[in-house]
């Protein structure tokens, strides 16, 4: 199956709420031709984008590759939720990988919102900002493992933007009877995904990167020896590069097996309310923060400017989307929201690529090839970094880099034939364990 077009036409945004409000850029060329670059960058969303904005405002040549439009993929179909640290709680990833690795890894998200939020402030477009995610627990078992996760991050990170919300309160933030207890974390946030992604196109764009859309990859030769440059292929190009980026998370359509081993699609669907009266809007998110729940299978919502419900929930592991997105989104959301019965004005599927530790896969799969995937639901940020953290490895330190490589991203089992039907049985568990 292809990823790239089961479920899309190639050159179009999915048909979202995101993509009828935000003003993209270009339309940029197709790639035709010999051409040559110090960087090759494959994948037009925020990983490759932030890569390739780097690397220009760093001197370098750099060409970027994208199948269809800059931010058509996850980049631009998202929930856009803003968390810092990484996708595994501190307390997990101590356990992980130690105290020390896992301060490192704690300072890096921080770096990451803090770099999303500074691209935002310079891009001066408008990507609809605002602070405040709510982890809201859907069985009150949850309760103290939430309790003691503020009084950690408090105590042994000096991190005082977070806090605990007991019944009451959860209530109060979110005006359902699903919610128990939950934290509020003010130093994450949320945005408009696609337009931050168009942001980071004409920051690049401005800064003197070459984007190329409707430039899908049809061949990529890396060789291990030294002194071997890259090589990428589309149907109408060839590239001959110093240096290889590859930022295709979800949608790298098998294209190299390493890649394909660490990073499995799964796909996640959202749909978004036509605008509600503001009287309902305060009482659903009173405070305008995001919301994700602790449910294995994740439902995860918000609020737009103009007092929509986009909310997201819902998954699937099979390649192609389901007939009907509104209903696959609508039960879940009546589950959180009885009484939400508004029309839902817009409904989309998009790919993500997750790994077995939820942790990212950045992989050196040749002396002049980076690969940065794998970001698992926490990507706006962390896939921003990532760009910057590739494009400093090609131009001056990879210490970031290798600290990311370093982390444990088990390959999946199965093999490629295996893992998908794999996947969804285990995920069909947990699924039955959520309503327990």
């Amino acid at each position: 199956m292809d990823i790239l077009s089961i479920n899309d036409t190639p050159g179009q945004h999915a048909p979202s709420w995101y993509a009828a409000t935000a003003n993209a850029p270009g339309p940029y060329p197709t790639a035709s031709g010999t051409l040559t670059c110090d960087v090759c960058i494959i994948g037009g969303g925020y990983a490759g984008l932030s890569a390739a904005l780097h690397l220009a405002r760093a001197g370098m040549d750099v060409l970027l590759l994208e199948a269809s439009r800059v931010g058509s993929g996850a980049s631009g179909r998202n929930g856009g939720q803003v968390s810092m640290g990484q996708r595994l709680e501190q307390g997990d990833l101590e356990e992980l990988v130690g105290k020390d690795k896992a301060r490192l890894l704690w300072d890096m998200g921080a770096d990451s919102v803090a770099l999303l939020k500074s691209l935002l402030q310079e891009s001066g477009d408008n990507c609809e900002w605002r602070d405040g995610v709510i982890h809201a627990n859907h069985r009150d078992r949850f309760s103290a493992h939430s309790k003691a996760h503020v009084a950690h991050m408090q105590a042994a990170y000096g991190y005082d933007q977070i806090r605990y919300l007991d019944r009451d309160e959860i209530r109060h933030e979110v005006g359902s009877d699903d919610y128990q207890s939950g934290t509020l974390d003010m130093g994450s946030g949320h945005l408009h995904p696609l337009k931050y992604a168009f942001a980071l196109a004409r920051l690049a764009e401005a800064a003197g990167a070459k984007l190329f859309e409707l430039s899908r990859v049809t061949k990529i030769e890396h060789r291990s020896s030294a002194g071997s440059k890259p090589r990428v292929y589309t149907d109408q190009a060839v590239i001959q590069a110093d240096h290889l980026i590859l930022a295709m998370n979800g949608y790298h359509n098998n294209i190299l097996p390493r890649i394909a081993r660490k990073v499995m699609p799964i796909n996640n669907f959202i749909a978004v309310t036509e605008p509600l009266p503001q009287d309902i809007a305060d009482r659903l998110i009173p405070n305008r923060h995001a919301v994700a729940d602790s449910r294995f299978v994740i439902n995860y919502f918000r609020l737009s400017e103009d007092n929509r419900m986009i909310f997201g929930g819902g998954e699937s592991y099979g390649y192609k989307f389901p007939s009907d997105l509104r209903a696959k989104v609508r039960g879940p959301m009546l589950k959180v929201f009885p009484d939400l019965k508004a029309k839902l004005d817009y409904a989309w599927g998009g790919t993500l690529g997750i790994t077995m530790s939820r942790l990212p896969s950045f992989q050196r799969l040749g002396p002049s090839t980076l690969s940065t995937a794998g970001f698992s639901g926490q990507g706006v940020a962390l896939a921003t970094l990532a760009g910057q953290i590739a494009a400093e490895t090609v131009t001056t330190q990879a210490s970031r880099f290798d600290l990311m490589a370093d982390l444990p991203t088990p390959s999946f089992p199965g093999g490629h034939a295996l893992r998908t039907p794999l996947l969804a049985a285990a995920m069909t568990w947990y699924a039955l364990r959520d309503r327990l």
